[in-house]
């Protein structure tokens, strides 16, 4: 039954008071505007749906987030990296870049409103370091492989072809956007379930704060997941006195140098070693996934 207007209003400053107590101190930038609000109640959404033209199947995208889709050009918008319009250049075609964006914004809200209420004793800096756990590029690029993101991204034909599926940065920014894209669809509660069951619901979070960051076993992944050889770390210096040394360490994935440390000990030396290497990784990786002109 169609609502009217003195009703709509009403519900539009109900939902505006709770949204405030709950977003205002964090992440202002998300509240929403009038406009948006009577899309979501009236069940519009800001962008048009493409309809049979989508390459995209519905009935693939309920299966992929396990819940209703309303407008399916939305999802077809964050399945497109940049590289694919190239190969298919339209007008009306889009990359997922601006839903990324906001997808980024909705799952850092999402978990640090879980993670403040989850740990109530906790001060800012362990929030902070467990959500960064769990929202950055490496973390998220898991849990889309965990749902099989990659196999729906619609890329180039080089790129899928040079394992663009298996790109952290593809997978990690293809996830923010779908993200981005229920959020408007379906508004914040469906975007809250979806990123307690693909992100919040597959860690132990004491168990996720309790650990160090382990570089070498993220490398290890890393390699692993393109088919690489393994990292192998070899000291190339040591200096200072005996009781004082300084270790330098080289990690190589088969014949190249992908990264050096240098500590006092050789396991210090061998995960800033390994964390040299993923840093330059993921930033050649996301160089390459941008593909030239870009």
């Amino acid at each position: 039954m169609a609502l009217s207007s003195a009703r709509i209003e009403c519900l539009i400053e109900q939902r505006r008071k709770v949204l405030r107590i709950i977003l205002a101190a964090r992440a202002p930038i998300l509240l929403p505007t009038d406009r948006m609000l009577r899309r979501l109640f009236s069940r519009k959404t800001i962008d048009t749906d493409a309809g049979s033209g989508t390459r995209v199947e519905r009935a693939a995208i309920g299966r992929l987030t396990k819940l209703p889709v309303e407008n399916l050009g939305l999802y077809e918008r964050a399945l497109v990296h940049r590289s694919f319009l190239r190969s298919s250049p339209q007008e009306d075609l889009h990359s997922n870049e601006r839903l990324e964006y906001l997808g980024d914004a909705v799952i850092g809200l999402i978990v640090a409103q879980h993670l403040f209420r989850r740990f109530p004793n906790k001060d800012e800096g362990f929030l902070t370091r467990l959500r960064a756990k769990l929202v950055n590029g490496r973390a998220l690029a898991q849990n889309a492989r965990h749902i099989k993101l990659g196999k729906h991204i619609l890329m180039s034909e080089s790129m899928s072809g040079t394992d663009g599926r298996a790109s952290e940065s593809v997978l990690s920014d293809a996830f923010e956007a779908i993200i981005g894209a229920i959020y408007l669809d379906q508004g914040l509660g469906a975007a809250t379930a979806f990123v307690e069951r693909t992100v919040l619901r597959r860690v132990n979070l004491l168990d996720l704060a309790r650990r160090n960051d382990n570089f070498k076993s993220a490398l290890l992944e890393y390699a692993q997941a393109r088919k690489w050889p393994q990292p192998i770390y070899r000291v190339s210096a040591e200096t200072g006195p005996s009781h004082k040394k300084t270790f330098t360490v080289a990690v190589l994935i088969g014949s190249d140098t992908r990264g050096t440390g240098k500590a006092g000990s050789k396991k210090k030396a061998e995960q800033i070693a390994a964390k040299s290497a993923l840093e330059k990784l993921e930033k050649e990786e996301s160089a390459n996934s941008a593909g030239p002109g870009d």
